[in-house]
């Protein structure tokens, strides 16, 4: 065991982090240990890592000092924020400082920074061809991410830049799936247009983050784009009909329209589809399914993981 390299994960009990947990633990051969970190040690998520052979540690990232001693003795970490937990771009960006000041005060040698674009960089706030959100940002989402990576390079920390893809589980758990329109058809709905959405499961993720780990050195100082695949939303209702045994047509509404629709973070959400589609070529040229399936061989294809989870996806 004293040989053995510790990943700390940040999120353990998420999805991400989870599926990294998860990977390490799938691995025992791998020369890696999985200490999780989370808020909670006593809750459901948490228990069953212990169980599972993880070590389970309490920390919070607003707490620097208590993310520190989270961090200590371990040689690698896995960093990724909580957006949706709180919708403030301010907050994640400050939950990113202390992630980083903790890496840097504890001498981890790999941190994988779990990512996105700063759109602003394609579409300027002075461009509003989509709606400046919070004052200062486009995709907050996004944005607050991307302007967050020079707090790792500045600091010196050896980081991984990890570009992540759309969730297929937002099918299950954000409210993505298709849903039944007044007519009683089942529509999946989505402001894509023909273009082609990145995409994965998000177990996915956390294993190409482990693929990373086990490199080594050789990703650190990069950025690394991950997907599955880039399907259209034509392709997806066709692949979700076939796995649910009814048709799904899909429904390419506006972004103008998805963002009206009113529920927390559909604006956000919706110049988010609008970025994907005017720099589709951009979005996916980043993210590499080639180099994903390489660094993690057990990635699934949207109609293997649809095989897994079609039962999980509510159809209202």
């Amino acid at each position: 065991m004293s040989d053995k390299k510790i990943i700390a994960v940040v999120g353990a009990t998420g999805a991400q982090g989870g599926g990294l947990v998860r990977a390490i633990l799938a691995d025992p051969g791998g020369g890696f240990i999985a200490r999780a970190i989370t808020r909670d040690v006593n809750s459901g998520k948490a228990r069953a890592l212990a169980k599972a052979g993880a070590e389970v540690v309490a920390a919070d990232i607003d707490d620097e000092a208590s993310l520190a001693a989270a961090l200590k003795g371990a040689y690698g970490a896995y960093f990724v924020t909580f957006f949706w937990a709180h919708f403030s771009p301010e907050k994640e960006k400050a939950e990113v400082r202390s992630m980083a000041a903790a890496a840097k005060a504890t001498g981890i040698k790999h941190v994988i920074w779990s990512t996105l674009e700063d759109t602003r960089q394609w579409v300027p706030l002075s461009d509003d061809r989509m709606p400046t959100l919070m004052g200062e940002y486009k995709v907050p989402h996004f944005d607050a991410k991307g302007e967050s990576n020079k707090v790792f390079t500045e600091l010196g920390v050896p980081t991984t830049f990890l570009l992540t893809s759309f969730y297929w589980d937002n099918l299950i758990y954000f409210g993505m799936g298709p849903k039944k329109d007044p007519d009683g058809k089942l529509a999946f709905t989505m402001p894509m247009g023909d273009k082609k959405l990145s995409g994965m499961a998000a177990e996915d993720i956390g294993r190409c983050a482990y693929g990373i780990f086990k490199k080594g050195s050789e990703y650190i100082g990069k950025s690394v784009g991950i997907a599955s695949e880039h399907l259209t939303g034509k392709q997806m209702a066709g692949a979700l009909s076939v796995a649910l045994g009814r048709e799904v047509y899909y429904n390419a509404v506006s972004p103008e329209m998805y963002r009206s629709f009113g529920f927390p973070g559909a604006d956000d959400l919706g110049n988010m589809f609008q970025f994907f589609c005017d720099f589709e070529q951009d979005f996916c040229a980043a993210r590499n399914p080639d180099l994903s399936r390489a660094l993690n061989p057990s990635l699934q294809t949207f109609e293997a993981w649809l095989a897994e989870n079609k039962t999980r996806i509510p159809l209202e």
